[in-house]
């Protein structure tokens, strides 16, 4: 195989390493709260304000994404979205009371917001369709790495150091990731002038905001549940409303035009459907671990970090297996495969040995990031290069909900099983069905996958290439009598 020339190698890790930090910070802070709260003299429960105005500063803003990235530039954007994610994160640091700490994590929000999706089309932008799945297996780690490794990351640093270096950490790997991106990325911008669909920006941003604020706080008790119900409410009215929307506006937000392409379309229905399952498990499986079998975080971190360290191994098998399988047969099995493997769960038991507890984390969390990575590349394989940008937004906003969709879901699954049972404790046994259940919503993504063409995805994937070599080789032999 030709080595690849060093931007193409470059641009993945350096947008993977944008993408971590965002993935680490939105996760991190969850453990430090207490002690935030003891610095800042608050309750613990109002800080957790730091991390809805985090999540929704990011559904407000990534529908803005693409068209910020085709007017200015993706370069000069996604230099510009690590700075003020950087700067947001000093601001955290520094942060004397919680307005500013709220204030701070706002605009880390938007700068998180305009990193993820414009880092990816940076990446879709230099790195040519043949090499496309090994790229995306860079992107597909740090999402898994980041929730893994978060909690433990930020138990660690409050017991050994200050909350502040939660936020800390952030500014050199800013200041890297900003040189490298000067230094290694070309700044390509779309030649079309779009007008700013301003109305589309505000119902999408409402919706987005309202559902996923609505889904994290669901089942936790943050909230009163008329509260939830009406943010949810208020969610899916504006996005109903922004669908009417682009029906009559000639260039929307987020343009649902793209559900016409059939990969894209499969990618996106299949893959919410199994990043909802998935999205749950960083907030199920803590929990099960602390509360339920009485491990310490740190134990349970050291658990949980196993899906972290399978995602990593996959990364260099990713490129093979979907050019030998193709993408629909690795979506379709790979799927089953992996919600297996989550439905598994629900057999760990307090007396389970934590070396099996580690290898099936592990096991699964390869299949995981394999499904990931697939998902994450169809989605673009048949995309035109001007619809890029447009597509980017349509999938971290399409991301962004499931996650939060997927952890709603797993809070309400607990609260229902204790609310069965008539508890107010949470034990070893009730956290099953919450898996069962799960793992079945991630294996309904097969329904999406199945209409998929056996060579879907064929150019990025390499697959039909090696069909017809096959072939050919057959052929050739056939003709001289070999």
């Amino acid at each position: 195989m030709a080595a690849l020339p060093l931007r193409q190698i470059l641009v993945p890790l350096i947008v993977a390493c944008a993408l971590f930090m965002e993935n680490l910070d939105s996760t991190v802070i969850a453990t430090a709260l207490p002690a935030i709260a003891e610095s800042l003299h608050e309750d613990p429960l109002r800080l957790n304000l730091a991390i809805t105005s985090y999540l929704l500063s990011l559904a407000v803003f990534i529908p803005l994404s693409g068209w910020v990235a085709d007017r200015y530039g993706a370069r000069s954007v996604f230099r510009a979205a690590i700075v003020v994610f950087t700067l947001g994160s000093a601001c955290c640091g520094i942060a004397q009371s919680l307005p500013e700490l709220v204030a701070a994590r706002i605009v880390q929000g938007v700068g998180g917001a305009m990193m993820v999706p414009v880092g990816r089309l940076v990446m879709l932008r230099t790195v040519p369709k043949s090499e496309l799945v090994r790229a995306m297996s860079y992107l597909t780690v740090p999402a898994l790495v980041g929730p893994v490794l978060g909690p433990p990351l930020g138990g660690f640093i409050v017991t050994y150091s200050s909350w502040r270096w939660i936020f800390y950490i952030n500014l050199p790997i800013g200041v890297l990731g900003i040189l490298l991106a000067t230094l290694f990325i070309e700044n390509v911008k779309e030649s079309g002038d779009w007008p700013l669909d301003l109305r589309g920006f505000l119902l999408a941003g409402i919706g987005l905001a309202g559902l996923m604020f609505g889904f994290e706080t669901a089942g936790r008790g943050v909230l009163p549940l008329p509260l939830v119900a009406s943010l949810l409410a208020v969610g899916a009215i504006s996005l109903t409303l922004y669908v009417l929307h682009t029906r009559v506006h000639a260039h929307p937000i987020i343009d649902l035009n793209l559900l016409r392409i059939p990969t894209f379309a499969a990618a996106i229905t299949g893959g919410s459907l199994f990043r909802i399952g998935i999205g749950a498990l960083p907030f199920l499986l803590p929990l099960m671990l602390q509360l339920g079998f009485g491990l310490t975080p740190f134990a349970s971190g050291l658990l949980t970090f196993a899906s972290a360290a399978g995602a990593m191994t996959m990364k260099m098998t990713a490129a093979p297996i979907i050019r030998a399988f193709g993408f629909r047969r690795v979506l379709l099995g790979n799927a089953v495969i992996s919600a297996v493997f989550v439905m598994s769960y629900s057999l760990f038991a307090p007396s389970t040995s934590h070396w099996v507890i580690f290898a099936a984390l592990l096991a699964g969390g390869f299949f995981r990031s394999l499904q990931f990575t697939s998902t994450n590349t169809l989605i673009f394989a048949d995309v035109p290069p001007p619809l890029m940008s447009r597509a980017t937004s349509f999938q971290s906003m399409a991301q962004q909900l499931c996650v939060s969709i997927g952890v709603g879901i797993g809070a309400l699954l607990l609260h229902v099983t204790l609310a069965v049972k008539g508890q107010t404790a949470l034990a070893a046994d009730d956290f099953a069905a919450a898996f069962l259940t799960v793992g079945l919503i991630s294996l309904t993504s097969i329904y999406f996958y199945l209409p998929l063409a056996r060579e879907a995805g064929a150019e990025v994937s390499g697959h039909r290439a090696a069909s017809e070599t096959k072939s050919d080789a057959l052929s050739d032999r056939g003709a001289t009598g070999d």
